[in-house]
């Protein structure tokens, strides 16, 4: 029965979840993992160039299969065999596991501009699908042309061109030169997002009240004053 010290004295071998979801996609085998793993585990106990004989054991197989395996890492990339300088000043060779951490990095930047261009790609198709519904209608071939060059010769952003369309549709003008002299409104004063065009408005809201105000206030001031005469007690007519 394995005892509670032999458990501790064997230690553990940690490695992130990020090896173990990836090391598909950057093109290991099942066994060029495993094999993987067993140098990780050598080198977590200080081993930074393990036996490979003593691996064969582990795994089973014949040494000349481990050659095997680390001459295909070695060539996929994902390991380095470099000579450094120890503690006592010896010239040691040394396993670098480094390049697969690399590789992984590589994948999730991949698979982020993926998802990217994905988030991208709908948010196109639903810009397209908005237009069609506030103009409860299909686009026209010239409508299409001039959304596209929005975006792809103007470089505005999907959300923008939203608030645009949002902003034609509260003045009820159904019209793309309308919201495009919205847009080259927005382009001159530098508005680019969401919470620019909301600032953009208040501000127009406030002017707009303040003009209010101040015809209201000088049309008071401008009404004629009227004589009050007091038929009781002419004395105190104004």
């Amino acid at each position: 029965m394995l005892s509670m010290y032999d458990y501790l004295q064997a230690g553990e071998t940690t490695i992130s979840n990020l090896v173990i979801e990836n090391y598909r996609k950057i093109g290991l085998s099942d066994e060029e993992f495993l094999f993987l793993l067993q140098l990780y585990r050598s080198q977590a106990k200080g081993d930074l160039f393990p036996d490979l004989g003593a691996i064969s054991l582990i795994m089973g197989k014949p040494k000349e299969s481990m050659y095997q395996l680390l001459n295909e890492l070695v060539s996929k990339g994902c390991i380095r065999i470099d000579t450094k300088q120890n503690e006592q000043g010896q010239m040691i060779d040394t396993y670098d596991l480094l390049p697969i951490f690399q590789k992984i990095e590589g994948v999730q930047q991949k698979q982020t501009v993926q998802h990217q261009l994905q988030s991208e790609e709908e948010s196109i198709k639903q810009l397209y699908q908005g237009f069609e519904k506030e103009f409860s209608r299909p686009l026209s071939p010239i409508e299409l042309e001039m959304i596209s060059q929005w975006l792809e010769t103007d470089n505005y952003k999907p959300e923008l061109i939203r608030l645009a369309l949002k902003e034609a549709v509260l003045n009820q003008a159904y019209s793309l030169k309308y919201i495009d002299r919205i847009l080259l409104a927005w382009e001159r004063k530098n508005i680019t997002t969401k919470e620019q065009v909301a600032e953009d408005q208040k501000r127009r809201k406030q002017t707009l009240l303040q003009k209010e105000i101040d015809e209201e206030s000088h049309a008071q001031e401008e009404l004629p004053k009227v004589t009050l005469h007091n038929w009781l007690n002419p004395e105190d007519s104004e």
